[in-house]
């Protein structure tokens, strides 16, 4: 399975975010421009606040890495699993604000987590170098899926992937 997953070349798809095309407009049941027109402003002003969301989760996964680098081989998979819960909440949030990047890291590392054998010691510097990606894409504020940057950090951590999981 492992094989397989790896020789599949990552395809990300980023459907259009645009409420217009979601709302019926006119007619009965219909909402109206101006209701839409502050719906997609809320969701606007919402992008300012991920930012504030995602340092936080950052916080969360560095305690958590830091928990894991000083575990025992018994607690590691609790460890790991914290981990898992974070990046995976980055993951689902990271594309609805702009932050593709966000989200392909987050399930880059959610894959690693679910693939990796949890006593294998290149493990947790693999999981370190993923957190680290996470805080340099937030640092830079590098929106979107990255330009030629974000496919070189993709692929970078794609290499990680591969060693660590085989």
């Amino acid at each position: 399975m492992n094989a397989l997953l790896m020789s599949e070349e990552l395809e990300i798809i980023n459907p259009p975010n645009l409420l217009k095309s979601k709302v019926k407009t006119g007619g009965p049941g219909a909402v109206d421009a101006e209701t839409l027109g502050r719906a997609e402003a809320a969701i606007a002003n919402m992008a300012d606040q991920y930012l504030e969301w995602v340092v936080q989760d950052i916080e969360r996964i560095s305690k958590a890495f830091e928990e894991l680098k000083a575990a025992d081989t018994e607690s590691t998979p609790a460890k790991l699993e914290v981990i898992f819960q974070v990046a995976h909440d980055i993951k689902g949030q990271g594309g609805s604000f702009g932050y593709d990047m966000m989200t392909s890291v987050g399930n880059q590392l959610c894959r690693l987590i679910e693939h990796a054998d949890p006593t294998n010691p290149k493990l947790t510097e693999a999981v370190g170098v993923h957190i680290e990606t996470l805080k340099l894409v937030i640092a830079q504020r590098i929106k979107g899926n990255g330009g030629k940057v974000g496919e070189q950090m993709l692929m970078g951590l794609e290499q990680i992937f591969k060693k660590t999981t085989s």
